[in-house]
Parts: structure tokens; C-alpha cells; sequence
């Protein structure tokens, strides 16, 4: 990587190669050298739905990072032919659905991947890149668990059959110190996505448990249930009764006239009180431009309602790169990044100015 000296050397190809991602190996560096107290977990937020969660035994389980884009060109100014939202709602104008967030994580640095796990099969949450990282950086015992239908798209991309393991509800699986738990997913848009000619092993398209699952993480210092793009769902009252649930996370977002496709403010809440879980985290609603929304809105109806109904969670209003570790935030309401500064004066400045500043 050769930074531009002049206007000559200042091309296309050298911007993007000096730009991109954005956070270059920072985060990466970081998750490595973090050390996680005992009896807790991290997790790290890496755009959408995809998080890094590592325990204090040093087990690193990568869920659903996704490294592509939205739309890059307006085209011909409609929505291609089949596509999941033209499939659920009839819509035939090209859909703004713009990433908004920058690439905080580069996914070809990523080292000591113990197991990549995908909750479904929409491509920002399954990505060809993160597989090829994945495959060529980490440990030849790494595994690719996911449901049928993902498993399927990893091995047409080359990643070998012997590295993957096909999951379903209520199907567990060990990798180090942490157990995988998978439960069933309330994803009805994915249901959409499946193309009525696509042949996956053993199931028809329309057979969620093929296409889509959710994700218990159980470590040494709680539980994370991962959500993924489910819709709100009774079902979700049934995972709680039968699991030890401390954090959730959800998708969130604004949906556009039409569309039912992100939970709202309000099933945040819902979903969380129905999983007993003690901490909601809400994310997806950063990604798409057509979808943004405020997360804030659900901290102001948690405070409206926390008292009457007696809750017994609160909402984290995480940002994006950012970390959280339970127990030890399990307090804290919304995420700052790190200020720096802290060494303020500990080497003589090089510009003196009176010391009444």
C-alpha cells in the first residue's frame, strides 16, 4: 500500500486501496489483544448484524459479518426482477437501501476465528468475503455452522463439506468454551427470498428451519441470544421459558410504507420481556438508509414503561466497532467510543501558552 505522492500517483485505485476499510486492522488489533475478565463475555459490533463475541477462555465466535454494499447505482431505476421486497410488497422502483456504515473491521486481518456462524441466508448477513477470510486465515478445526441452505451456498462458494455443520432447531454444537444452541427463527422475509426452483437438501424452500435459525451462545460469563432478522413472534415466550437468556440481540428499523420486514420500537421490548433476557441490544437499523432509525425511541418507551409493566431488562444502545462486555456493562444504557487523551501532560507539550488555559 503506496500513499499518493503527487496528482499523477492520485488515481481511483490507490484511494481506494489507501481507504478501504475505513477502520483498517484497528479493531482487528484490538480484538486480539483484549483480554476478557473471567465470568464475563465481549462482544463487538461490526456493522448490521454481524458481531464478534470472545470469552475469557479465548474462544472467538464470528456471527454474520457482512463486508458488501447496498446500492451503488440508481441503474435503470428499477428493482430487479424477483427480489425479496418486489416478491413482499409489489414494488417496482429501485429501493435507496444505501450502507450507511463504514467498514470498521478488515475482514482478510482476521485471525483465530474459532467458528463462523450465519443465522440465514440474505447476503448481508452471508458473505462470500468473510467466508474466504474465514477459510484461508483461520485454524484448520474452524467451522462453518449454519442452516441447511447456508451450508449449501458456502460449499458452491468451495469451502470444503468436512468444515461445515449443518444445524437445526434445538441442535447444539461445541466449540471450545462456548455451546451453540439453535432455535428456531421467525424470519418470514427469508421465506421470500428463496427462489421457488432453489433445491435445498432435504427440505422445500418454504421449510423456515432449512433457510433460517437463531443462535444461543452459552459461555462461562452468561448467554447471548442472537435474534438475527427475526419478526416478532410468540415463539419468542417458548425460548425464554426454556432458556437462561442474559443479553438479546435484534434487528430494528424504520420500515418503509408497505414493508413489515425490521422489528419495531416496541417488540424490541416485547421480544426481550417475552426471552427474560436482562440486557436488548438493537441493531440492523444502521446499515440501510431506507431503514434508519433512532434506537433512542426505545430507551424513551422503556422509561415510560418500565415501572408500570415491571420490567426486568433495559435496552444498550450500542455504535458501531464498539464494545460491550456482560457482566461487567451490564448497567450501562448506550455505548461511548474511547475519548483517548487520557495521558493528557504526561510529556512536556512542545508549545508552551499560559497556564490560566
Amino acid at each position: 500500500m503506496v500513499k499518493a505522492k503527487n496528482v499523477q500517483e492520485a488515481t481511483r485505485a490507490n484511494w481506494i486501496e489507501n481507504t478501504f476499510p475505513e477502520w483498517g486492522t484497528w479493531l482487528n488489533e484490538e480484538i486480539e489483544a483484549s483480554q476478557v475478565p473471567e465470568n464475563n463475555f465481549r462482544m463487538w459490533w461490526l456493522a448490521n448484524n454481524g458481531v464478534w463475541l470472545k470469552t475469557h477462555e479465548n474462544t472467538n465466535i464470528l456471527v454474520d459479518l457482512w463486508n458488501g454494499t447496498g446500492k451503488q447505482s440508481h441503474g435503470s431505476g428499477l428493482m430487479k426482477k424477483g427480489h425479496q421486497m418486489m416478491r413482499m410488497s409489489g414494488v417496482q422502483k429501485m429501493q435507496p437501501n444505501l450502507r450507511l456504515q463504514p467498514f470498521v473491521i478488515d475482514p482478510y486481518a482476521i485471525k483465530n476465528v474459532d467458528a463462523l456462524l450465519v443465522t440465514h441466508i440474505h447476503s448481508d448477513h452471508l458473505d462470500i468475503n468473510t467466508a474466504a477470510a474465514v477459510l484461508k486465515n483461520s485454524s484448520p478445526e474452524t467451522k462453518f455452522i449454519g442452516p441447511q441452505a447456508v451450508v449449501d451456498i458456502w460449499e458452491s462458494w468451495g469451502v470444503p463439506t468436512d468444515r461445515t455443520v449443518v444445524v437445526h432447531p434445538g441442535d447444539e454444537v461445541t466449540v471450545k468454551s462456548v455451546t451453540i444452541k439453535a432455535l428456531e427463527a421467525f424470519d418470514r422475509t427469508a421465506l421470500l427470498t428463496v427462489e421457488p426452483d432453489v433445491k435445498i437438501k432435504g427440505a422445500l424452500p418454504q421449510d423456515m428451519d432449512e433457510i433460517a435459525v437463531n443462535y444461543l451462545l452459552k459461555t462461562s460469563g452468561g448467554n447471548l441470544y442472537h435474534a438475527a432478522d427475526s419478526h416478532m413472534s410468540n415463539m419468542f415466550a417458548k425460548h425464554g421459558n426454556e432458556n437462561d437468556i442474559d443479553v438479546e440481540i435484534i434487528n430494528y428499523g424504520e420500515n418503509p410504507r408497505g414493508i413489515t420486514d425490521k422489528v419495531t420500537s416496541i417488540d424490541v421490548l416485547r421480544s426481550a420481556e417475552d426471552l427474560k433476557a436482562k440486557v436488548v441490544i438493537p441493531v440492523h437499523y444502521d446499515i440501510w438508509s431506507n431503514f434508519d432509525a433512532d434506537p433512542q425511541e426505545i430507551v424513551k418507551l422503556w422509561q415510560m414503561k418500565k415501572d408500570t409493566l415491571n420490567y426486568q431488562f433495559h435496552p444498550f444502545v450500542w455504535k458501531v466497532g464498539g464494545s460491550y462486555t456482560f457482566p461487567q456493562d451490564k448497567d450501562e444504557i448506550q455505548y461511548h467510543y474511547d475519548r483517548g487523551f487520557s495521558d493528557v501532560f504526561s510529556t512536556d507539550n512542545d508549545v508552551p501558552f499560559p497556564s490560566f488555559l
